[in-house]
């Protein structure tokens, strides 16, 4: 099917979530001369962080330089597990694999103490978000990336309570309607939901606490005052915080000290199809699960909460790119899994930054004063949330004590990153092309 082709005649240049869930638009408000805790950035660490010191009673208000959620965290594609994407590594691998016995444990049991977490969070407020626990399916990219798998499956069943077990490749074939794998691991707590329906809940709840929340206003300086407290600049005036608290992820920039420096501003890509026949929708995914891979350069889908579209993403690009172009790459990668898909249409492409920290670990904690929640490393819809209720627990418990496992007081940086990832193109085509000789290679021992 020739390029042109391949979007329908309503194509859209945003993400699928939000025709049902658009990003919220209010008329602005007066700001506050002055307020407890100033929380930059309205995605789901800055929302959250306000909704729990809300409930603790601070008075909170979140500014975002865009509209409220407007950044990936009504972008993703809404994939949740507890524990099994911390740490990974883009070149492949995990981060904690590398880390003391008792440190990777405390990891393991922090992320899954998020998933619970949140899952408590959707509950008790009884938010609307499309939640499908039906588990997901880590796709093998080659049948040599099963005993790394294989070795990790005592570790996130006991300390992550990730219910992980490793299928074959005769039972993947009633997994997925796809032979493009090498087997997978079958995670049994995870799940996918509707992102941008999880921050307009969470936004709202915070709200019914008491929380305020603009976007539309840019954070432009945050100046330390004699008193201690914060004078905080923005393009609508100015006011005073006693604290403030930077929940920008991806789209941090200058505004706090080498924070710029710390986290990788990495875009990924993602595309809806148009309705499919629902038979072919099922055959796709008879059990509704979350897919990612075990690629160096993944990919990840799953079917809209309605379950009547493939969604699909991953990095089409490493150079800047229009969604069309990265609609394109993504649509050829999605037939090669699914060549019953070749002559379905594109309705919605879009992308958005996640951060990469340098360790390839979250982490919360505070720089000069300033706190911070970042890193979450492309697993945001579980791990941001619960950074921004660590970030809440550590202002209203008043302590410098940690209070969870991400909390590490520091961030890893390289002298030659100033914010701006000059090295992804060549880093990215590197893995791309790695990835390629991995699968050539196997196919040829075969």
């Amino acid at each position: 099917m020739a390029g042109h082709d391949i979007f329908t005649a309503d194509f859209r240049a945003a993400p699928w979530w939000w025709d049902d869930c658009p990003a919220p638009t209010q008329p602005l408000e007066e700001l506050p001369r002055a307020v407890d805790v100033l929380v930059v950035g309205g995605g789901y660490a800055g929302v959250h962080c306000a909704l729990s010191l809300a409930e603790g009673g601070r008075d909170v208000l979140v500014l975002d330089a865009e509209r409220l959620g407007w950044g990936a965290s009504t972008r993703n594609g809404g994939q949740i597990t507890g524990g099994v994407n911390v740490g990974k590594i883009p070149g492949g691998g995990n981060a904690t694999q590398g880390t003391a016995s008792e440190r990777r444990q405390a990891i393991l049991r922090d992320a899954a103490a998020g998933m619970r977490h949140l899952e408590a969070t959707i509950e008790r407020h009884q938010i609307q978000c499309g939640l499908h626990r039906t588990g997901r399916l880590t796709a093998l990219w080659t049948a040599d990336h099963w005993k790394g798998w294989q070795d990790r499956l005592d570790d996130l069943n006991r300390y992550s309570d990730a219910e992980a077990r490793m299928i074959d490749i005769q039972e993947m074939r009633d997994e997925i309607g796809s032979d493009f794998y090498h087997g997978g691991v079958l995670i049994g707590r995870a799940g996918h939901l509707q992102p941008a329906e999880l921050h307009a809940g969470l936004l709202a709840a915070a709200r019914r606490a008491g929380a305020k929340a603009q976007g539309s206003t840019r954070v432009t300086g945050v100046t330390r005052q004699r008193d201690g407290s914060w004078r905080v600049d923005t393009t609508r005036g100015t006011l005073n915080a006693a604290m403030v608290v930077i929940a920008t992820n991806g789209y941090t920039g200058r505004l706090v000290g080498p924070l710029h420096r710390q986290v990788i501003p990495v875009t990924t890509h993602m595309i809806a199809t148009e309705e499919l026949p629902e038979d072919l929708a099922r055959g796709l995914l008879p059990r509704n699960r979350a897919v990612s891979e075990t690629r160096r350069v993944i990919n990840h889908f799953r079917l809209s909460p309605d379950g009547r579209r493939l969604l699909f993403g991953g990095r089409a690009r490493f150079f800047p790119a229009g969604e069309r172009v990265t609609a394109e790459i993504l649509h050829r990668a999605m037939v090669q899994r699914f060549p019953q898909l070749a002559k379905v249409r594109i309705s919605h492409s879009w992308g958005g930054r996640v951060a990469v920290p340098f360790d390839y670990m979250p982490h919360i904690g505070q720089h000069d004063g300033v706190y911070y929640a970042l890193g979450c490393n492309g697993s945001g819809v579980v791990m941001m949330n619960w950074l921004g209720h660590g970030i809440a627990r550590k202002i209203l418990s008043g302590t410098s004590d940690r209070v969870n496992a991400f909390d590490t007081g520091t961030m890893p940086t390289h002298p030659l990153f100033h914010g701006k990832p000059w090295f992804l193109p060549v880093v990215g085509t590197y893995y791309q092309v790695r990835d390629w000789l991995d699968r050539r290679e196997r196919k040829s021992h075969a």
